[in-house]
């Protein structure tokens, strides 16, 4: 195939890398080597706590087929922070947490809190893009407090994005608010309307009908998935029956040389802590099929609006996951020993 398409994959664990300025400088670059020609269309697709280790590319197949197959996948790629407004505020501005300062999730650790607004969000990478002349567009989870009302509300909409559709607080896929261009729309728990995946899903393609070969666009697409609380599709809530969590070298063992956090944990862990773990790892997986639906949506649409040959497709992660690592049942942070 002659499409461009890039195919970013997160690894879960953190490490001292420039990782999240390679992503800005990435992104930025592709629009500033095309100046003297038609600027390449970009669509940026980011899911919520999919790993790598743990298999959470492997029933993704239409995905792989279509990016990573036939295109490049970046293997050596690391997160900064585990956690997801952090992580996410490393995305946007290609800066460490330290520098751009959203250290958790609230807004007392400035997760999209009004310093925040004021501040790093001026300097966000779509900034940049949006001076470039390209039309933007944003769907999904952006940064856990947004749509807050101590953060602005569902009003604020942050500088660069032409079309806004920003889900209020943290994932879900059922019951959400969403900002729409700075309104809010109240969303229910019917399938057919209200999933999120599929609605966001729904909004790009709409995105996409208006677009052209005259004016380069740049679409964001962050999805809920494979993020708690795991609520699949209907038609996909009976696949990967006998799957269960990888057992890697370090599942269910004691984390004795680690944090005295990982040490405390019970281990080895209660059989009922390691069922539950195998069904989180299933519930996980059965998003992602929605997600893959999406991606092979944005592809055909692209192709058959003769898109394709002019757009970059990035597909990442924000972060990662543990399932039974160190003993640890779910999550990064975790200590129950039953969950």
């Amino acid at each position: 195939m002659t499409y461009n398409t890039v195919f970013l994959r997160e690894q879960w664990r953190s490490a001292d890398k420039m990782y999240r300025l390679a992503i800005l400088l990435f992104l930025v670059s592709i629009c500033y080597c095309f100046a003297d020609k038609a600027q390449p269309n970009i669509v940026f697709i980011l899911t919520d706590d999919q790993d790598v280790v743990l298999g959470g590319m492997t029933p993704m197949t239409k995905t792989k087929k279509l990016l990573g197959d036939a295109g490049i996948t970046f293997t050596n790629m690391f997160t900064t922070s585990p956690l997801c407004c952090p992580s996410r505020s490393s995305i946007l501005t290609g800066n460490y947490v330290h520098n751009h300062g959203a250290v958790n999730n609230s807004i007392d650790g400035n997760c999209s809190s009004p310093d925040w607004q004021s501040g790093a969000e001026k300097k966000t990478f779509i900034t940049y893009i949006k001076q470039m002349g390209y039309s933007t567009f944003f769907a999904g989870k952006y940064l856990n407090q947004y749509g807050d009302k101590n953060a602005g509300g569902v009003e604020h909409v942050p500088p660069g994005w032409d079309s806004w559709v920003g889900l209020v607080h943290n994932s879900v896929y059922y019951n959400y608010i969403l900002s729409i261009n700075g309104t809010a729309e109240k969303h229910g728990d019917d399938y057919k309307t209200d999933y999120l995946t599929d609605l966001l899903g729904r909004h790009a393609q709409d995105f996409l009908g208006y677009q052209n070969e005259q004016t380069p666009f740049f679409m964001m697409i962050s999805t809920p998935a494979c993020h708690a609380p795991f609520d699949s599709a209907p038609q996909y809530v009976k696949q990967f029956a006998n799957k269960q969590a990888p057992r890697t070298p370090s599942f269910n063992q004691h984390g004795s040389d680690k944090h005295w956090l990982i040490r405390s944990m019970k281990s080895p862990m209660l059989n009922v802590s390691i069922e539950n773990t195998d069904d989180i790892f299933r519930k996980r997986w059965r998003t992602l099929l929605s997600v893959d639906d999406l991606v092979e949506g944005v592809v055909n649409t692209l192709q058959d609006k003769k898109l394709l040959d002019n757009t970059y497709i990035v597909f990442s992660s924000d972060n990662g996951y543990h399932l039974g690592q160190f003993s640890m049942p779910r999550d990064k942070r975790d200590r129950k020993s039953v969950v």
